[in-house]
């Protein structure tokens, strides 16, 4: 049997050509009884050996952050250590050299960018606090200080690492630290470099930042609509960039939404709960019209909260987790099973224009080539 890998490593050999690729993976698909359409691929394994080479990574990974700990400079006299972090994100990238650079294994991919940017992340703000000294920390201003300048220093190497491996998600992982970054100095500018907080206090930089990630999770999503407009055939390494962004982007906005309305703190009255409900239909509509399922999924946990209160609010009080799993569970289901159809009725309804940035409703099941 052959693999996708197999079919980029022939393209990339000049056995086959890309226009060759293309009707091969079209033969294969015209023996598939759902379009592609219902379908949304990302790369995760390549084959069991991908499992086996993440285990591995895994542990030699363990190794040699627990060995780096226990080299100065560190931060007293048994906290973290700086090596420990360096390690980690050096082995992660000589691994990647081999496993992702020459390999092409997806799972070890994941790993090994996720550990080198944890590493890079972790030892810079050890750094960052030795460098300042310890006595010196003493508010909340100093550490939103240390994991901001650590967010940035991790966005540069996620850049790096994106120019050396095209790791697709790289570039949702490399959003998430300029999150970091952009809420630290949010949080730096609200709390300022003063001393103990109020409550109220609290509450407010809660607001500020929640609000801010809201409108980082919407840049977010517009930015991984970019990717996804260029790629509406959904062929290249380019969807897998946009799914993993759309996978980042759906709790930044789903959180702070909920939190805004008491969600979170179990405070939401009976119409919350209906206006959750009603969110969640609208977050299905604009699921199916971008035909990413991240945003469902991103809401799952509060739209279940929800309906099991409004269960429990009209009487259904030791049924209320069994009747809300059956509704919910239905529901995706149903959708699911429809989704090609129930896509394309929403799509029609869109204008012109916004159609023509839309992935196609029917598309060739085509997987993922070099873009």
């Amino acid at each position: 049997m052959y693999s996708e890998n197999d079919v980029e490593a022939a393209v990339a050999a000049g056995v086959l050509s890309p226009v060759q690729a293309a009707a091969f993976r079209d033969f294969v698909a015209a023996g598939r009884p759902m379009p592609a359409a219902d379908e949304e691929h990302f790369r995760l394994l390549t084959g069991f050996n991908d499992i086996f080479v993440g285990i591995a990574a895994l542990i030699l990974l363990f190794a040699v952050a627990w060995i780096g700990q226990y080299i100065p400079p560190r931060i007293g006299y048994d906290g973290p250590s700086v090596l420990g972090g360096l390690f980690v994100a050096a082995t992660a990238w000589g691994l990647a050299e081999f496993f992702t650079r020459q390999r092409r294994m997806a799972l070890p991919s994941i790993i090994l960018l996720l550990a080198f940017l944890t590493g890079i992340f972790t030892s810079t703000g050890i750094a960052l606090t030795l460098l300042i000294g310890e006595s010196n920390i003493f508010g909340a201003w100093q550490v939103f200080m240390i994991i901001s300048a650590s967010a940035a220093v991790t966005v540069a190497a996620a850049w790096a690492h994106w120019r050396r491996f095209k790791v697709p998600i790289t570039i949702a992982a490399g959003a998430a630290a300029l999150a970091a970054f952009v809420m630290g100095l949010v949080a730096v500018a609200v709390v300022g470099n003063g001393g103990k907080m109020s409550q109220a206090d609290e509450d407010y930089i809660h607001l500020v930042l929640e609000i801010t990630a809201l409108v980082i999770g919407v840049g977010t999503f517009l930015f991984a609509m970019w990717w996804d407009a260029s790629d509406r055939r959904r062929q290249t390494r380019r969807s897998d960039v946009a799914f993993w962004l759309h996978l980042l982007a759906a709790p930044l906005i789903v959180h702070p939404v909920f939190w805004l309305l008491g969600l979170t703190e179990g405070a939401a009255s009976t119409l919350d709960g209906f206006i959750v409900i009603l969110l969640y239909v609208a977050m299905g509509v604009v699921a199916l019209a971008i035909d990413r399922r991240a945003l469902l999924v991103s809401a799952l946990a509060y739209v279940l909260y929800a309906i099991n209160m409004l269960f429990r609010e009209y009487g259904a009080v030791e049924l209320s987790v069994a009747l809300t799993a059956l509704v919910i569970g239905s529901a995706l289901l149903l959708l699911s099973a429809f989704w090609p159809n129930a896509r394309r009725a929403v799509v029609a309804l869109l204008p012109d224009g916004l159609q023509a940035r839309l992935p196609l409703l029917d598309r060739p099941a085509t997987r993922v080539v070099p873009a």
